[in-house]
C-alpha cells in the first residue's frame, strides 16, 4: 500500500480575522499549518500534497524548501483544489489518500490511523461526531423550530479514499459538494464512519485560535 495525505490550503480564511489567511497565522509559536503538516509527516504517509494559493509567492518560496512536500495549486472552489492535489499524485501510484482540511491543526496520529485502517474494508472512511446538543432552525435572531438529531453527525477530516475511485468521482463531479464525501457518494461510493475526535477542531472563527492553543499546548 502506498499511502499519501492531501492537505488543502488554498483557501482564504476570512471569517478567522488577521491580516493572514488563517493557515497562516501563528498558533503556539508555529503557522496552523506547519502544525498540521507536522503531524502527517510524522505519520508514516508515503507522499504528502500541499495545495496552497497559486499567486502567493511568498508562500510557495516556503513550502517549496521543505523537503518531501508535493506542492499543487488551488484552484476557484475547493473542489477544484482537491482534484489538482489529486492529479498531483498521478505517477506516485498511490492506492490510498487522505485528505485534510489544513485548519485542523489539533488532528491526532490516533485518528489518521483509524481512518487508515477503515480503508482495509471499504472504499471511503471518514471520521464524525455524532450530534448530542438540541438542534433549531431560526431567522432572524428567533428560534423557528427544532430537527431531530437522530443520525446527524458533524463531518470532519481527514476523509480518506482509495486513491482510483475518489480521483474517478472528483473528475466525474458537477461541482459544489460540501466536502469530499459528498463527491464519493455522488458516485455510488460506501463510506464509514470513523468515531471523530471533538478536539479535532476546524479554526474558523477568531475565537477558535484560543481554543486550538489550549488543545495543543496539553
Amino acid at each position: 500500500m502506498t499511502l499519501a495525505a492531501l492537505i488543502v490550503a488554498a483557501g482564504r480564511g476570512i471569517r478567522a480575522g488577521g491580516e493572514l489567511p488563517k493557515q497562516w497565522q501563528m498558533l503556539n509559536g508555529m503557522r496552523v499549518a506547519d502544525w498540521t503538516l507536522r503531524t502527517f509527516m510524522n505519520s508514516q504517509m508515503d507522499h504528502i500534497v500541499l495545495v496552497l494559493p497559486p499567486n502567493d509567492v511568498e508562500v510557495w518560496e516556503i513550502y517549496s524548501a521543505m523537503p518531501g512536500l508535493i506542492l499543487a495549486a488551488g484552484g476557484q472552489d475547493r473542489a477544484t483544489s482537491v482534484l489538482n492535489g489529486l492529479q498531483a499524485l498521478k505517477n506516485y501510484n498511490v492506492s490510498k489518500v487522505l485528505i485534510h482540511d489544513v485548519a485542523r491543526p489539533c488532528i491526532s496520529p490516533t485518528l489518521i490511523q483509524h481512518v487508515v485502517a477503515a480503508l482495509d474494508h471499504g472504499p471511503a472512511a471518514a471520521p464524525a461526531v455524532a450530534v448530542t446538543d438540541a438542534l433549531w432552525t431560526g431567522i432572524d435572531g428567533r428560534v423557528t423550530g427544532t430537527r431531530n438529531r437522530n443520525g446527524l453527525f458533524a463531518a470532519q477530516t481527514p476523509q480518506g479514499f482509495h486513491y482510483d475511485a475518489i480521483l474517478a468521482a472528483h473528475l466525474a463531479h458537477r461541482g459544489g459538494a460540501a466536502d469530499d464525501v459528498e463527491v464519493a457518494r455522488s458516485a455510488g461510493l460506501d463510506v464509514t464512519i470513523v468515531p471523530g475526535d471533538p478536539d479535532n477542531i476546524k479554526i474558523t472563527t477568531p475565537g477558535d485560535f484560543a481554543r486550538a492553543e489550549r488543545i495543543l499546548g496539553t
